[in-house]
């Protein structure tokens, strides 16, 4: 099969690449500079001389709060982009996996979220121009998978992990909120399931993160430290004591994922395992 992946240069779409070449399919990686999402043109012809079976378009704007000050150009990567993309895969027949995100929902209540659920009501530029690129996807397309993930990390690039083993190392004690409540993705193990997806036709919504429970960032952060032999204490806060951000939060993050199991998908491992996995890689733990 030949999968044309998107955002190569990011974390997930790096990991994406070489599950797909572990597997012996031919994986086609971009990034901007090969093809620019929110130039159709450069769209269609690189798509028109790939000719892929399937799109995994990893590609987005993520940065959440800089969003905040840059609609337009959010807007453009991350709804036009994939619109842009829809329009291809479309005359192509081809496969679209799409790669969203629980900010698509407003993060109200405990329940966890169905990937079925259309409640939508986005927070944030982010969540919005996110959800513009599903309903591109969801109203234009038969042969699509929308697989909505929180809280990613991953070897290539920066995240919230490298964030805290840089802090950690340099600070007696870290602020860290409490009652944001979700579960992490490692994206070598999403990989492998986007991987599964792309080669089944069981289209539909899903949602995607590590198994192991729902926990805080706080909570996250203390197995952080405690599996990379730090001493720093985590100090939790609210929210609203923490500040600074720019673009509203999510306190709901929590996923509902037993629709891949229903589907016949092997769930990813839990998310501890993923961090003990993730800190060898990058060459990080208490030894």
């Amino acid at each position: 099969m030949k999968v044309l992946v998107t955002g190569v240069k990011g974390q997930l779409g790096f990991d994406v690449v070489n599950e797909l070449t572990k597997r012996g399919h031919d994986a086609v990686g971009v990034d901007v500079s090969d093809m620019d999402v929110t130039d159709a043109e450069s769209v269609n012809r690189v798509m028109q001389k790939v000719k892929p079976d399937a799109v995994i378009h990893c590609a987005a704007w993520t940065a959440v709060d800089a969003a905040e000050d840059n609609e337009d150009k959010v807007r453009l990567v991350n709804a036009v982009g994939t619109e842009n993309i829809v329009k291809e895969c479309k005359a192509l027949d081809c496969k679209l996996i799409y790669i969203s995100t629980d900010y698509v929902f407003d993060g109200k209540g405990e329940k966890a979220w169905l990937p079925d659920c259309k409640d939508y009501s986005p927070l944030n530029v982010y969540g919005k121009t996110k959800l513009e690129g599903e309903l591109a996807v969801s109203e234009n397309l038969q042969k699509y998978f929308i697989v909505r993930i929180a809280w990613v990390f991953g070897v290539n690039g920066k995240n919230f992990i490298k964030t805290m083993l840089s802090v950690g190392k340099t600070h007696n004690t870290v602020r860290v909120v409490n009652d944001q409540i979700g579960t992490p993705t490692y994206t070598y193990d999403l990989a492998r399931l986007l991987v599964d997806m792309v080669e089944s036709e069981k289209y539909g919504y899903y949602h995607a993160t590590n198994e192991g429970g729902y926990i805080s960032w706080y909570d996250f952060t203390k197995e952080i430290f405690r599996q990379a032999g730090y001493s720093t204490e985590v100090v939790p806060v609210t929210t609203e004591e923490y500040g600074l951000s720019k673009a509203a939060r999510p306190f709901n993050s929590r996923l509902d994922k037993s629709k891949l199991v229903e589907n016949g998908f092997k769930p990813l491992p839990e998310w501890q395992d993923a961090l003990s996995r993730y800190l060898k890689e990058i060459n990080y733990g208490a030894d």
